[in-house]
């Protein structure tokens, strides 16, 4: 693993911590078993990873009631999680909602929602993006209006990641002065919430129709679009860290079957087609890890180029793990697109991931502008 600012051989540990939780409770049968539920998640196991080893709250403040480390480790977690495949709503809560409170301002909605964020018994996700698929606050049609002393919501949010289970859900709305973040709970008069059937079966989504919805507004009603900007880069980071974790899995999947499966009384790795192909798949991955770990360094220090290298890291992170998937399925043969070879569900994985917060083309856009091309 290569050592960046912090302490490398914690984060091994945790490493190991993480990767024996998800060999229990996240192997291939779990994740198929789990893939086929409406609730997508193991509430058990869910509480077993906040409870014994604290990830919900690895990123929240200590004084908030979590463990106060920052997106070097939590990248640790979400490539574990990447590798194996994990169905759960930690990408929604952790990623995407707690890191929109930890930059709305708001202290009341901190005190009130990340304590129990960190303890797993809420999980919350993030209401953005609406039918057209884009994953930008100027795109925002959902109306927020005042209705006496509170906001009333009137809209449609596609593709919420964990929508349907949610128990607070963070609508981004437009407002007379702005764009505004408000927190709904999951269960509110007037909320329509639809599980999507997409692709991915193991990243459960969901559509919400909000009817004169009442919701609390964080922070102001007009610096919702910054909290949000914010908590997008830091989600391309930890969608960029599961990326390189499903691409290395492919990387072990082809490897461990070009030493097993025998073609021609030799081994397939030992033709040179398939050595090639395993050495370029390789290289993408360590390519991938790196453009990965200088992301979650500069989320670390809060540099200036965060928003250069989330973009960065998301779209040759996402690249990389579409091509690892279809190469695995390739030298899998026949076999690797069967329904009882792992090798489908990477390769579904990697192509949501492909078009969550934006697809590579468009982060590659978005690079070019920030640098001035």
């Amino acid at each position: 693993m290569t050592d960046v600012t912090g302490d490398a051989q914690d984060r091994e540990i945790l490493r190991q911590s993480v990767r024996s939780l998800l060999e229990r409770t996240s192997s291939d049968a779990d994740v198929r078993r789990l893939m086929e539920t409406d609730q997508g998640y193991d509430a058990a196991a869910w509480q077993q990873a906040a409870t014994q080893v604290g990830l919900t709250g690895l990123g929240i403040p200590e004084e908030l009631g979590g463990s106060g480390f920052g997106p070097l480790e939590q990248a640790v977690v979400f490539e574990e999680m990447g590798r194996a495949l994990y169905c759960g709503p930690f990408f929604a809560t952790v990623a995407l909602a707690a890191n929109v409170l930890l930059h709305s301002g708001d202290d009341a909605a901190k005190k009130e929602w990340l304590p129990s964020i960190a303890a797993g018994e809420t999980v919350a996700t993030l209401a953005l993006t609406e039918e057209s698929g884009e994953w930008d606050v100027a795109s925002v049609a959902t109306t927020a209006t005042r209705a006496g002393d509170g906001w009333r919501l009137h809209g449609t949010k596609w593709f919420v990641l964990d929508g349907h289970i949610a128990h607070l859900v963070l609508v981004v709305a437009r407002t007379d002065g702005g764009v505004g973040v408000f927190a709904v709970a999951g269960d509110a008069a007037g909320l329509t919430r639809e599980p999507m059937v997409t692709m991915d079966a193991t990243r459960k989504m969901a559509r919400l129709t909000l009817d004169g919805v009442e919701g609390r507004l964080v922070g102001t009603d007009t610096a919702g679009a910054e909290a949000v900007t914010r908590a997008l880069q830091l989600a391309a980071v930890a969608l960029a860290a599961e990326c390189v974790g499903g691409a290395q899995k492919c990387l072990e999947l082809s490897a461990d079957y070009a030493g097993e499966r025998v073609q021609f009384g030799r081994p397939i790795g030992s033709f040179q087609a398939v050595k090639h192909k395993l050495a370029n798949l390789l290289i993408q991955v360590e390519q991938a890890r790196s453009a990965s770990y200088f992301a979650a360094r500069e989320a670390a220090q809060e540099g200036p180029d965060l928003a250069m290298a989330a973009s960065l890291a998301k779209a040759y992170t996402a690249d990389a793990f579409f091509a690892a998937a279809a190469d695995t399925i390739q030298i899998h043969g026949g076999i690797g697109f069967t329904w009882e070879h792992p090798a489908h569900l990477y390769f579904k994985r990697a192509k949501s991931s492909e078009l969550l917060f934006g697809d590579p083309a468009y982060h590659r856009e978005l690079l070019a502008q920030r640098i001035g091309i």
